[in-house]
C-alpha cells in the first residue's frame, strides 16, 4: 500500500506576518517557514496507518514549489515519510493548478490514497484536496477528524453543525484531514541527522505536462490591526450602560 502526503511550505503563523509593499504579497525575508499544520497532520495519520499494518505501507510526501521546499520535506522525513519529491515549478500555482499537477504525479506513484490537510493556513482556501479528488474521479472525504483502514475501505468521521458524519470509502480515494484527527509526533535528533542524509527526488513540472494557467488573481492585501482597549468599571450598572452605549449589544 501507498500513501500520498502532499505538503505546502507555509510562513509560521506564531511570528508577525507582514505585508510586502507592493500590497500583493507577504513580505518573506527572514521570515520563517513551516510545514502547513494540517499537511502534518496527514502525514502523522499515514504514519500510524504504516505502523498499524505493521510497515506494509509506504509513506510518500510530496511539495510543488521551489528548492526551497528542501527543509520542509526533510521534515517530514525525520517525522518517518519514506520518500519525499518535489515538483519543481517557480510560476505561482493557484489550488487548481497543484491539483493538475498532483494529479499527474498520483498518475505516476500510483498510491491507494491521497492524505492532505483541509487547507493551508497562509490562504485558507481548502480547495486542492476536492479538486484533485474531482480530477482522479475519486470518492473523498474531507475535514476527517477520524479514520479507520478495514481492508480496501475507509471509515472516516468528519465533524459538521448538526454532529459527526460517518462516511465509508472504497480506495483508493483522497482524504483532507481536521485539527482533531491526532498530534503530530515531534522528529527525534537521529531521525533529523538521518533525513539530512536521504535523496529528494526532483521533477521539473515540464515533464508532468501541466499546462499552468492561473485563475485566482490577489488585487490587494492589507493588515487588519485590532481595535481592542481596556476599561475599568466600578460596577455592574456601569458596565450594561457602557454595553448599551458602544456596543449596542443590549
Amino acid at each position: 500500500m501507498k500513501i500520498l502526503v502532499p505538503i505546502k511550505r507555509v510562513p509560521d503563523t506564531d511570528q508577525r506576518v507582514r505585508v510586502a509593499d507592493d500590497m500583493l504579497h507577504v513580505e518573506t525575508a527572514d521570515m520563517p517557514f513551516v510545514v502547513n499544520p494540517f499537511d502534518a497532520i496527514a502525514l502523522e495519520e499515514a504514519i500510524r496507518i504504516r505502523e498499524a499494518r505493521s510497515g506494509d505501507a509506504e509513506v510518500v510526501v510530496i511539495g510543488v514549489g521551489g528548492e526551497e521546499y528542501e527543509q520542509e520535506l526533510r521534515t517530514g522525513l525525520a517525522m518517518g515519510a519514506d520518500r519525499a519529491c518535489v515538483v519543481r515549478c517557480d510560476t505561482e500555482l493557484d489550488p487548481w493548478n497543484v491539483a493538475c499537477i498532483l494529479q499527474q504525479m498520483v498518475g505516476r506513484e500510483s498510491p491507494a490514497l491521497v492524505l492532505m490537510g483541509k487547507q493551508a493556513v497562509d490562504d485558507d482556501l481548502g480547495q486542492t484536496g476536492p479538486f484533485l479528488a474531482s480530477l482522479l474521479q475519486w470518492p473523498q472525504a474531507t475535514f476527517a477528524s477520524r479514520i479507520e483502514l478495514q481492508g480496501e475501505m475507509l471509515t472516516v468521521g468528519r465533524e459538521t453543525d448538526r454532529g459527526i458524519e460517518t462516511l465509508t470509502l472504497p480506495l483508493p480515494a483522497v482524504v483532507t484531514v481536521d485539527l482533531r484527527l491526532n498530534e503530530p509526533r515531534y522528529a527525534s535528533l537521529p531521525s533529523i541527522l538521518k533525513a539530512r542524509q536521504k535523496q529528494i527526488e526532483h521533477v521539473d513540472v515540464r515533464e508532468l505536462g501541466v499546462e499552468i494557467q492561473p485563475r485566482l488573481q490577489v488585487l490587494k492585501m492589507e493588515s487588519v490591526f485590532s481595535q481592542r482597549r481596556c476599561q475599568r468599571v466600578s460596577n455592574v450598572d456601569e458596565l450594561l450602560e457602557r454595553l448599551k452605549a458602544e456596543t449596542k449589544i443590549l
